[in-house]
């Protein structure tokens, strides 16, 4: 067989590590992966026991996930709640409407300081 790969030989390890290098392709294995999880339009798959692997080639990487998927239903987000003592502390430490306080929650996703601050850079 010419030009091909032949049944039963392999190639030497540091030889393929030697045409990897020739080419310019790197590859890396991750370490401490716990969980990877890609979302789609209605549900999830989630590999628990994932090993991901980047190849990167002339600047673009590529990952590679190893496992078994379990499907599940996509989860719906929390929704965000806003108590009135966290919309009175935004208003008095930011000097502004309550309305302004409220927004600049939601805005910063219940975080009292990222709101604060970005009404006071205003």
């Amino acid at each position: 067989m010419r030009g091909g790969f032949r049944k039963g030989v392999s190639i030497n390890p540091k030889k393929m590590s030697q045409m990897m290098r020739q080419t310019g392709m790197n590859v890396e294995e991750l370490d401490d992966v716990e969980e990877v999880v890609i979302k789609r339009a209605d549900t999830e798959l989630v590999f628990h026991d994932a090993t991901v692997t980047i190849i990167e080639v002339q600047g673009t990487k590529m990952y590679q996930i190893a496992g078994t998927p379990e499907e599940r239903a996509k989860s719906e987000p929390e929704e965000l709640t806003i108590s009135a003592e966290d919309v009175e502390l935004v208003k008095a430490k930011a000097g502004c409407s309550e309305e302004e306080a409220k927004a600049a929650l939601i805005a910063a996703n219940g975080d009292l300081a990222d709101a604060i601050s970005k009404l006071c850079v205003e």
